[in-house]
């Protein structure tokens, strides 16, 4: 009996435990979700609907003419392109050389491996800010300012990336190796053939990073780029706020389609995503 009562004890207070846990979720996922609710609410708004006081949430008209409208308005077909260029280009560039980068700290021994991994780690407390005036100096003498190389080149390799996919490199089993060396299998294969296929959701991670990164870049394209055709969608809905004036349903349309292509990538990837971090250890 008394057995009986202790599971049912512990039965309640495991169930009031995870209830508390979900409402704190709930709550939390609410609070992150409200601005994004509201801006696709606004976005679907009139414009004195946007300026009414009480504010309103649920629109009574419906707005759908606002997206093609804000879309027509600037020429976002270029922006977007200019975005997704760039970030799909330093995401291949950046995958292909941590792979290489990785690998060689997590699996190969030379000398100052450790000293060298050390001073990369440490770059990572200089802020991007300190940078930004010599790295604009030495892009305008190479003569690439305007330009997509200005955009593509310096990004081509994360500290961070590296850091990551060595750690997933780190567990995995040395005896990899030395079976494939066994049956006369070289680094090159063996990286291509072996561990990257099993490092497969840290990649995807380190790709979803860097593309959600290069998409989002603002202060770098806004410091790099002086002609409207250069410009990336963060610049661009800028400049479309300052160009069409205090239009918040049309920025919020434009905000709206900016974020939809993260949302559709990360949609397809989340589960490789939630696995690299579980097998890294990072939190």
């Amino acid at each position: 009996m008394a057995r009986i009562r202790s599971s049912r004890y512990y039965f309640y207070r495991q169930s009031s435990t995870r209830g508390i846990l979900y409402i704190l979720l709930f709550a939390g996922s609410a609070i992150m979700l409200l601005p994004f609710l509201w801006m696709l609410t606004t976005s679907l708004k009139s414009e004195a609907a946007v300026l009414q006081m009480p504010p309103q949430w649920i629109p009574t008209e419906w707005r759908w003419s606002n997206y093609p409208l804000a879309w027509n308005t600037a020429p976002f077909a270029r922006y977007f392109f200019n975005s997704f260029f760039m970030s799909a280009m330093t995401t291949i560039g950046e995958v292909i050389f941590t792979i290489f980068a990785a690998y060689a700290f997590a699996k190969m021994k030379f000398l100052g491996k450790n000293v060298l991994f050390t001073l990369l780690l440490g770059t990572l407390m200089i802020p991007g800010q300190m940078l930004l005036i010599p790295n604009f100096v030495t892009i305008t003498r190479l003569g690439w300012l305007d330009t997509y190389w200005a955009l593509i080149i310096p990004w081509l390799a994360s500290v961070f990336a590296i850091f990551l996919l060595r750690q997933f490199f780190r567990s995995l089993p040395d005896e990899l190796w030395d079976s494939a060396r066994m049956d006369g299998c070289g680094r090159f294969r063996f990286l291509w053939r072996i561990m990257v296929p099993l490092a497969k959701p840290a990649i995807v991670t380190v790709a979803i990073l860097k593309f959600i990164g290069g998409w989002n870049a603002y202060l770098w394209v806004l410091v790099m780029t002086n002609s409207e055709l250069m410009r990336t969608v963060p610049v661009g809905l800028k400049s479309f706020s300052s160009e069409v004036g205090t239009q918040y349903e049309l920025l919020m349309a434009a905000s709206v389609l900016a974020i939809l292509p993260i949302l559709i990538l990360y949609f397809f990837t989340q589960k490789q995503f939630i696995k690299s971090f579980a097998r890294t250890g990072i939190k």
